[in-house]
C-alpha cells in the first residue's frame, strides 16, 4: 500500500511541476511616490506537495509556494491564511489543490480540508477539488472555487472582492455568500 500512496504522490508531483512557470522572474517596477503602484509578486515558485499540517500551511504562507497540494484530510483547530503574491503564467495566482490526478490531468482522489476559518489575502486564489469545512474570509480580489464545495459561508471584506468571486466548474458553497 505504501509503494502505491508513494507512487500517486510521485505522480502528482510530476504533473504540478509540470503546470509551474519555469520562465524568467517576472519582477515589477514600483516607482516611488506612485500612489497607485501595481502589486509586486513576492515569488514565482513550484508547487508544495504536503502530507501534513505544519507543511500545508507553510505552503498557504507568504513564504510559501503558489500551489499547496494535499495529499491527504488535513485538520486545523485555528486560522489558516493564503498569504503573500505569487506569479504563475505571468500573472498573480495562489491555489489550493485538495486532490490528486493521473496523468491527463483527470482527479483520482479527493480530500477534505477542515479549519475554523480561512483567510484569503492572495490575489486570484483556486480552491480546486475535495472539500473545505468552516468559512473563508476574502481580503482579495479574484477568489475562484473549482470542482470543489465549501461546507461554510464565504464573506467578502468589500463589494470589490465579491464582484471578482467565480464559482466555476463543479464550485459548491453550502452557506452564504456575502459582504461582511
Amino acid at each position: 500500500m505504501n509503494k502505491i500512496t508513494f507512487g500517486m504522490a510521485v505522480l502528482a508531483l510530476t504533473l504540478l511541476m509540470g503546470c509551474s512557470d519555469s520562465g524568467s522572474s517576472n519582477a515589477v517596477d514600483n516607482t516611488a511616490g506612485s500612489t497607485n503602484a501595481a502589486v509586486t509578486a513576492d515569488a514565482v515558485t513550484t508547487a508544495s506537495i504536503v502530507d501534513n499540517e505544519s507543511a500545508f500551511r507553510y505552503a498557504l504562507s507568504k513564504d510559501g509556494t503558489w500551489i499547496a497540494a494535499a495529499l491527504r484530510d488535513l485538520t486545523f483547530t485555528d486560522e489558516l491564511v493564503v498569504d503573500g503574491q505569487f506569479v504563475h503564467n505571468g500573472g498573480p495566482a495562489r491555489k489550493i489543490a485538495l486532490y490528486t490526478q493521473d496523468e491527463d490531468q483527470s482527479i483520482t482522489n479527493s480530500f477534505t480540508l477542515t479549519a475554523p476559518k480561512l483567510t484569503v489575502k492572495s490575489e486570484n486564489t483556486r480552491l480546486e477539488g475535495g472539500i473545505y469545512i468552516g468559512d473563508v474570509y476574502v481580503e482579495a480580489d479574484g477568489f475562484t472555487i473549482i470542482s470543489a464545495t465549501v461546507r461554510g459561508n464565504i464573506y467578502f471584506a468589500n463589494k470589490q472582492y465579491l464582484s471578482t468571486f467565480k464559482l466555476g466548474d463543479q464550485g459548491m458553497v453550502s452557506g452564504s455568500t456575502k459582504v461582511k
